[in-house]
Formats: structure tokens, sequence, C-alpha cells
């Protein structure tokens, strides 16, 4: 039977790093594999991604498409059923959604949508509601402010 601590690598699946910069000797002295002068020899040099040579690159020859409202309203949505893990009476926010994880920030909008069923009765105090959620909380005998 093998115990994990005579576990090793097959050999030569695994390389040493090449040291460079360490004289003669190593093999990898002086000019550290970049050979001698030129462009990719210097500090901080060599081809950025997507440089072709000069040749327009891909990205400058594509077209460009669509565009994007800066100005969108992003909206976290919430369930009917997800409220139901709260106590009956109390008053739905933000500040409570974030305080129980149901949301990841407070200072995001937040729309409930009408999935689920709902047996608590709430004051739902969000930002948008859509019109099967507002059926299902009102019938439960919740209300809304605005």
């Amino acid at each position: 039977m093998i115990d994990l601590s005579e576990l090793s690598p097959y050999p030569g699946s695994r390389k040493q790093k090449k040291r460079l910069g360490r004289g003669r000797g190593s093999g990898h002295g002086k000019t550290s594999g970049r050979g001698h002068n030129g462009y990719k020899s210097r500090s901080g040099s060599g081809v950025k991604p997507g440089f072709e040579g000069g040749q327009m690159p891909l990205q400058r020859r594509l077209p460009k498409r669509g565009f994007t409202n800066i100005f969108k309203k992003v909206y976290s949505i919430l369930n009917v059923k997800d409220l139901d893990r709260f106590e009956s009476g109390s008053r739905i926010d933000n500040a409570l959604l974030a305080d129980s994880g149901l949301i990841s920030r407070d200072d995001k909008p937040v729309k409930i949508l009408g999935d689920g069923e709902i047996t608590k009765s709430f004051i739902v105090a969000v930002d948008k509601v859509s019109e099967s959620a507002r059926k299902k909380i009102e019938a439960a005998g919740g209300k809304f402010e605005e």
C-alpha cells in the first residue's frame, strides 16, 4: 500500500525554473537569454497583446455595434417567495433585505417579482413591484409604501 509520505511526481514531469543572470557558468549569464541588441532585449519591451506588426489590428478593423446606456437603472431582483422568511407585519425595505443577505447592497434599487406564494402580511417599501407580486402581497393582507 502507498503512503502519502512516499508520493513523488513522475520522473520528467517537473522541470526546474530557468535561473537567468547567474554568471557564465550557468549557461544563462550575461545577456540572460535575450540575445545582444534589439527591441526585445530591453527591459519593459515586448509586443503588446493585439499588436500585428503595424498592420491595423483586428479589434480596430471590426465594426462597432450597439451602445451602452450609462444611465440605465439596474435593479436587484427578488421574488415574493423570498419574503416569507420575515415575521408577519414587519416593514420590508432595502436595509432589511441587505441585512438578511437577500440583496448584496442596499444602495441599489429593488424590484419584487411574483414568483412563488406568500402566507404572511408585510408592509413593503421597495422601489418597484410587478403587478402579479402586488396582487399576491395585497391578497395576503400586506400593503405598500412609496
